[in-house]
């Protein structure tokens, strides 16, 4: 096993580093202001494009993306990849900048691993440029959607088109204002075995029948422009050939996006621990309660000791999850990403939640980055399979491999 990371990578790192210094951080307060101000709901920040443009012409663009496509792409492997993610997790909304944003990311996997040449000029082209934005439906308020075979939306064959109806919530980036296509997960047959019943269909958001019915948020927390949305799909009508790959295949496609979209996941909750654990380090040396700074307290000590022990953990965990996926594949890696989708975002939360007890009322204010970290972390236990369901297949096959022996 060897961690070492590519020169293309270390380069990338370097750059990254340099871009955000120069351009993100100086800005941060504001976007960060901008973006929770209700007076600003669903609208972009104003200088975004312009940022977007400076990554790109820099080179610092669609860097999640494992396959090359001309100079849109550098085509990294997981393991290159994950550093520039954890860097780029340090600012929540700093993916955006650089085209490595969910819900885009996964469904850009989608479009170029199972698109037909037609969908992915029509719509993949445009979300690697970057002129405009996406969502991903497939959580439903009625059905228990931490099993996803639990979805009740139809997607019926009626001549040349499918006929859509459902309801949906907590799909990523649809009151984004220039998000202009969807990929919805439904059922063509519900008589079929358990995992063929599900299909993937492409759904312009500009279709008739589809109603954005309210935004929801996060402990608070709309996450403006991109947000989650609640839609209903009302006799939602597209032609055939906006399916993914075929009809029944909609669990297999689920499964190919999701392996990756977590892993990232866990990349950027990495990068906001280790800035919790920067901004908690500094902070003990700039306050003295009681008539001792705070840093000659052994508990103060002890709970940033146990943060940077736990960082280097996950971060090496990820690590070997990344290298396997590159090595053998995301279905013989799946047990690397249950883990890390179980300790990720547990790990976070413990790292930020010191992080704020040490900062005391500035660290659940709007003056730091860590209460917007917290809710976000705390999402990513439920996001892309709760904790429960992870551990459960995780133990199945641990118990399996030992048993079996």
């Amino acid at each position: 096993m060897n961690f070492e990371y590519s020169n293309k990578s270390l380069k990338l790192q370097e750059q990254l580093n340099a871009f955000i210094a120069k351009h993100l951080l100086p800005v941060e307060k504001e976007v960060s202001s901008f973006l929770v101000n209700p007076e600003n709901a669903w609208q972009r920040w104003p200088g975004l494009q312009a940022l977007k443009q400076e990554a790109k012409a820099a080179g610092l663009w669609n860097l999640f993306l494992p396959k090359a496509y001309g100079d849109l792409s550098p085509g990294l492997t997981n393991l290159e990849y994950a550093p520039l993610a954890e860097i780029m997790g340090r600012i929540l909304w700093s993916s955006e900048v650089f085209n490595c944003s969910p819900p885009d990311t996964g469904n850009m996997e989608v479009l170029a691993k199972y698109g037909t040449p037609a969908q992915q000029e029509k719509w993949l082209k445009p979300l690697l440029n970057g002129t405009i934005r996406s969502a991903f439906l497939m959580t439903e308020p009625d059905v228990a959607s931490s099993d996803a075979t639990n979805i009740e939306t139809s997607i019926v064959a009626d001549g040349n088109e499918y006929v859509i109806k459902g309801r949906k919530w907590w799909s990523s980036g649809a009151m984004d204002p220039n998000c202009k296509i969807a990929i919805v997960m439904g059922k063509t047959d519900f008589n079929a075995p358990r995992h063929v019943q599900q299909s993937m269909v492409l759904v312009p958001m500009d279709t008739p029948g589809l109603k954005i019915e309210r935004p929801l948020s996060v402990f608070g927390y709309t996450d403006s422009p991109e947000g989650h949305a609640e839609i209903l799909l009302d006799e939602v009508r597209v032609p055939k050939e906006n399916l993914l790959l075929g009809e029944g295949r909609g669990f297999e496609i689920a499964q190919g996006r999701l392996g990756p979209g977590r892993i990232h996941h866990c990349m950027r909750l990495i990068g906001m621990a280790q800035r919790s654990l920067e901004l908690m380090s500094q902070r003990v040396t700039q306050r003295t309660p009681f008539g001792r700074n705070l840093e000659t307290y052994s508990s103060v000590r002890q709970d940033i000791a146990k943060s940077a022990c736990e960082i280097e953990q996950t971060r090496l965990l990820v690590l070997s999850a990344a290298d396997k996926m590159d090595k053998v594949g995301n279905k013989q890696a799946k047990d690397l990403i249950a883990m890390i989708k179980i300790v990720a975002p547990n790990m976070a939360l413990n790292v930020i939640d010191r992080a704020i007890q040490i900062m005391g009322g500035k660290g659940v204010s709007s003056d730091t980055p860590l209460a917007h970290f917290y809710a976000s972390a705390r999402i990513l236990r439920l996001a892309d399979g709760p904790d429960e369901v992870h551990m459960s297949q995780l133990g199945k096959h641990v118990i399996k491999k030992y048993s079996n022996t």
